[in-house]
């Protein structure tokens, strides 16, 4: 079975629909294989080129955007490709200076008109027979006159323009789509983009929602961001917000309201300034607790050694006024000195010859350990920290976890902060949990083959130089509210604030009941003193569009984190885990508990069935303090509570997650490794499946995409929107795809629904209230 295939694309699907440009679609006339495997999955071969690079440079001064994306593509096939270049417009931005160059030679082309484009778009989906471009309708066109591409030949296109960025609620937005096409043979070898930030006032906020990039503040009012990504399958649009404002410490929210009877999402970005004054440093106190009992022996010591010293030199470069102590604990407890000490040369030197001297032997006393650090902490105006490395279980004094973490808070009798460090699998990874969660701090979880030191020097990192201590957010209303009203904000998280950094940014997510103007307070101690820094902002009764999404799907992801933290320490509840299954079903965040929603077999609609499976899996999971499992749900629980992303195109950190269950979803992204399957056109956002290469785990990972707000689950061959009920089923109004009222839907609404017909097998979902079953048209013989 044959069609003609008109385009391939590159970079095909959006995160967002309004942010369709700097990327090129490649068309040419090649005859492609179309089919259906055994099980009804529709396949389009693959094209003919391969993305080797794509690099992208943007200058961004205030609100004016300078960009140039450089992508060098390969003609892998027998004979020469005669293509075209077509270029997407922005919907709603205004891009000037257009100019797109290959191997060096300007290209003429064409600006079409959004109907034109239509024509055009709707011409190349109809010869293809494949959905993929139709999330452009509604968007212009600059069109290239053709041009050979010899086999075997590598080409560059640069796309060079001028943006006026949006500013609204004071960020400024940018994005640069990245996405890769799914008909490409092979990965891009190396994805790059450099942003460089120039302001006139200070920058404050910096936020990525879709990558965690690097960024590099170089002064007040310039900034550097970078994301170096290799061997790239797929991966969602670049998007970034960065604002500016004067004083100590800036703040901005992002608002989202789908549903005006229904609580919104708001997102709170709070920054210290980047400018250091050495004289106005905050002097804090930090208290290494180190594991040398026997199974630490051999290259765990070593690193854990290393940790310590580099520890110890950033200690002498924050000056004197810092205080530390190192506690090693193995049946005894021994500590550096028997009281804290100033980080001066002369005792930082001798510290370091007190770490040279450890050695690994003997068990593992954890209750001692931590008794003898908090009782080295006594002053609570000064930031006080405990970092505390173990890799095993308690095997002397108190071995009750649950004792031992009750004993920790008693002993902390000045608040002070605790970050633990649980390295390696025999690790009780709950006690870990609970001792974090007592002691206002978190757990990292280091994997057998992972470096010590790089863990503890990131996180170190991070809290060396605190800004604001003790910090506290509240949002107030004009609006008078009778005493037995419900607050205004709810379902904050992380629940626990407690300091802000330099370098670092708080990240609070929320729901509000009640829109409109409203003041955010952000108060905190600088030195013991008290400080209050207040903002207006405006929470939106409802929402135009899907572009600020992302906010939702954020909160869902913290609060699925902080429903299984609450199972895991304060025991099973069934409405919990009857949440956990909704959310997992609502937004397509698989958990350990919840993934077998992706099998074929499961009917979503069987709510009883699924949280009896569900609470099965709580129960027999959960019950696993230490092990592979039980350390990789608490790694992957901690990651949930502490996201400040939704994709991740890391699988490796979490190849552990995979034992549980057959696979864990990954919240962020499609797996990096991974080919994109039929019919994921759009960018995953929230959905997917992370690490694993088992089977099981695959035929989940092939089952699940989210597409714009929506999770698609694959049952019974079709793709089900998961908020169609059986009911509504039966009233599905059937359409077949490439007709007239399948194009017709596309365009509707200036084709904000087109993102949603991208599937290639049948698919069945809920459109502003009405559902739709579109159904494959058959693929005509040649």
């Amino acid at each position: 079975m044959k069609t003609t295939l008109f385009a391939a694309a590159l970079c095909i699907s959006s995160f967002l629909a309004n942010a369709a440009f700097a990327q090129v679609i490649f068309v040419d006339q090649t005859t492609v294989v179309v089919h259906t495997t055994p099980n009804q999955r529709r396949v389009v071969a693959p094209s003919s080129y391969w993305i080797k690079e794509v690099n992208v440079q943007a200058n961004l001064r205030d609100q004016v955007a300078q960009v140039q994306v450089s992508q060098v593509f390969q003609n892998t096939g027998s004979r020469v490709l005669e293509t075209q270049l077509i270029f997407p417009m922005p919907n709603d931005a205004a891009v000037s200076g257009l100019t797109l160059v290959v191997d060096g030679k300007e290209m003429v082309g064409k600006l079409h008109t959004k109907q034109e484009a239509r024509r055009i778009y709707e011409s190349i989906v109809r010869r293809r027979r494949d959905p993929a471009l139709l999330e452009y309708i509604g968007h212009g066109m600059f069109q290239t006159s053709v041009f050979p591409v010899p086999p075997g030949k590598e080409s560059r296109v640069e796309i060079r323009y001028s943006q006026l960025l949006k500013k609204d609620n004071g960020l400024i937005d940018f994005s640069v789509p990245i996405s890769r096409n799914k008909h490409c043979n092979r990965p891009v070898d190396s994805l790059s983009i450099t942003t460089r930030i120039s302001t006139g006032d200070p920058i404050k906020t910096i936020y990525s929602p879709t990558h965690d990039a690097s960024i590099e503040r170089t002064s007040d009012s310039t900034a550097v961001c970078k994301l170096q990504l290799r061997n790239v399958r797929t991966t969602d649009d670049f998007r970034m917000f960065y604002g500016t404002q004067n004083g100590l410490v800036g703040m901005n929210v992002i608002s989202y309201r789908p549903n005006p009877k229904e609580d919104g999402y708001f997102l709170l970005l709070a920054s210290p300034e980047v400018k250091h004054d050495p004289s106005k440093k905050i002097p804090k106190t930090t208290v290494f607790v180190l594991d040398r009992s026997g199974s630490m022996n051999g290259q765990k010591m070593e690193q854990a050694r290393a940790a310590l010293k580099y520890f110890l030199n950033q200690l002498k470069e924050t000056g004197e006024s810092d205080l530390f102590n190192i506690v090693a604990y193995d049946s005894a407890v021994e500590s550096f000195r028997p009281e804290l000490q100033r980080a001066d040369d002369k005792t930082i030197q001798q510290a370091l010859g007190f770490v040279d001297g450890l050695f690994a032997g003997g068990s593992t006393n954890i209750d001692g350990a931590l008794k003898t650090s908090f009782a080295m902490l006594s002053n609570p105006q000064r930031p006080s920290y405990v970092m505390f490395l173990t890799d095993g279980l308690p095997t002397v004094g108190v071995r009750d976890p649950r004792q031992i973490a009750a004993n920790a808070k008693s002993s902390n009798k000045i608040s002070a902060r605790m970050f633990n460090f649980g390295v390696g699998y025999d690790v009780n990874s709950r006690l870990l949990d609970q001792l974090s969660r007592g002691n206002r701090g978190q757990s990292v979880y280091v994997r057998p083959n992972e470096d010590i030191e790089s863990h503890v020097a990131s996180l170190y990192n991070k809290i060396a130089s605190p800004m604001l201590t003790d910090i506290a957010v509240d949002i107030d209303f004009d609006v008078a509210r009778s005493e037995s009203a419900p607050p205004p904000v709810n379902r904050r998280y992380p629940k626990q604030l407690t300091d802000l950094f330099r370098g670092e940014q708080l990240v609070l997510v929320g729901r509000y009941k009640q829109s409109g103007l409203a003041k955010v307070t952000l108060t905190g101690h600088i030195g013991g003193v008290q400080k209050r820094f207040s903002f207006p902002v405006n929470l939106v009764e409802k929402s135009l569009d899907e572009s600020n999404g992302f906010v939702e799907k954020l909160w869902a992801a913290r609060r699925i984190g902080e429903i299984i933290d609450d199972l895991d320490l304060n025991g099973h509840n069934k409405e919990l885990v009857d949440e956990l299954v909704r959310l997992s079903i609502q937004h397509g965040i698989m958990t350990p508990y919840t993934s077998f929603l992706a099998d074929e077999s499961v009917v979503l609609g069987q709510r009883g069935l699924n949280l009896s499976r569900a609470n099965a899996e709580v129960s027999e999971q959960l019950s696993r303090e230490s092990g592979r499992s039980g350390f990789s749900q608490r790694r992957f629980k901690s990651r949930l509570q502490a996201t400040k992303q939704l994709p991740s195109v890391n699988e490796e950190s979490d190849a552990d997650a995979a034992i549980v269950s057959g696979g864990i979803s990954r919240f962020g992204g499609r797996p990096a490794n991974r080919a994109a399957p039929a019919g994921a056109g759009a960018s995953l956002g929230g959905g997917g499946f992370a690490g694993g290469k088992d089977t099981a785990y695959r035929r989940r990972a092939d089952r699940l995409r989210q597409v714009g707000q929506k999770a698609f689950f694959y049952k019974q061959n079709r793709w089900q929107d998961s908020t169609v009920t059986s009911e509504q089923e039966k009233k599905a109004e059937r359409i077949v795809q490439f007709s007239d009222k399948y194009f017709e839907l596309a365009a509707s609404q200036g084709g904000k629904l087109a993102k949603y017909l991208v599937f290639n097998e049948s698919v069945i979902l809920n459109l502003d209230g009405k559902v739709y079953q579109i159904d494959p048209a058959p693929v005509k013989a040649n």
